[in-house]
């Protein structure tokens, strides 16, 4: 696995993305079940189209093949590749209030490269589930730089998550990744109710500064474009309502590249353990 990791990753990234596409499309055509999964998470979002359905399979692809570039390569060399960047005085805004940043990062665009980008800057923790495929982990944790350090998906990776926020540093996470039963609660995700993490909402009470990011992976291999927004929801709520107001906040980011949205991820599934999902017309949050 290493071996094959290294080699893809002297391929130029415009190669890579094209053999992506070709790829993620197979894949489409090839596996009932994301076939499937991609079509009826686009209906439910109401955006389903040909178009889109093509457009995100050939971005699902890229986004697997792209990652030997990230995790294999000089840490200067994978950031050289966010050749634009929006919002980032948002960023500097926080720094210079000494606050610390927790960043929101869905399946959107090159999730993997935002976390890279900030920590060239400063410190960041990010929230991280081992794969289920052992071979990968060395690549995971090889492919980052000094200043980005992973935290385990359990109370150790929590806390870690709270004492970088109360320092001033960065914290991490990918907000509509499904939690574990009674991490979660049931909240509306495109008009269907979706095991949310409470997670992010509990650190959002360290009063860090929390921005949305996402990295638009930008044609023919040119690179990637790192777009920062603000959230601003009522901290005051109870965690369910504000688990509603991050999946709303989700789904106008998904709006506006919903090309590179990973629809082909089970979003609404069940953990085991979890309670069931809400009946047709009760509340979800």
């Amino acid at each position: 696995m290493v071996f094959s990791f290294r080699l893809l990753s002297l391929l130029p990234l415009r190669l890579l993305h094209f053999l992506g596409a070709c790829l993620g499309r197979a894949a489409y055509h090839l596996v009932p079940r994301y076939r499937c999964l991609t079509i009826e998470n686009l209906t439910r979002a109401g955006m389903d189209s040909p178009a889109l359905r093509r457009a995100a399979a050939a971005e699902a692809g890229r986004a697997v093949l792209e990652l030997p570039k990230l995790w294999m390569r000089p840490q200067a060399e994978v950031v050289a590749r966010v050749v634009q960047v929006s919002g980032w005085s948002l960023v500097e805004d926080a720094w210079s209030a000494g606050k610390g940043i927790l960043f929101l990062t869905p399946h959107l665009g090159c999730f993997e490269i935002t976390a890279q980008y900030y920590a060239s800057f400063r410190p960041m923790t990010v929230l991280y589930r081992r794969p289920k495929h052992a071979s990968l982990v060395p690549l995971i944790e090889r492919g980052r730089g000094a200043n980005l350090r992973l935290a385990a998906a359990d109370m150790s990776g929590v806390r870690a998550l709270l004492k970088a926020l109360r320092s001033g540093e960065a914290a991490g996470m990918l907000p509509d990744q499904v939690p574990g039963a009674g991490e979660g609660v049931w909240a509306p995700f495109f008009g269907r109710p979706a095991y949310t993490m409470t997670l992010a909402a509990r650190l959002a009470g360290t009063g860090a500064t929390v921005l949305l990011a996402y990295a638009e992976r930008l044609p023919r291999g040119a690179g990637y474009h790192l777009r920062l927004f603000p959230f601003a929801a009522d901290r005051s709520g109870t965690v369910e309502q504000q688990a509603t107001q991050i999946n709303a906040a989700l789904e106008d980011l998904i709006r506006r590249c919903p090309q590179q949205y990973a629809w082909g991820y089970n979003r609404y599934k069940r953990p085991r353990g979890a309670p069931p999902a809400p009946l047709a017309g009760e509340g979800a949050a």
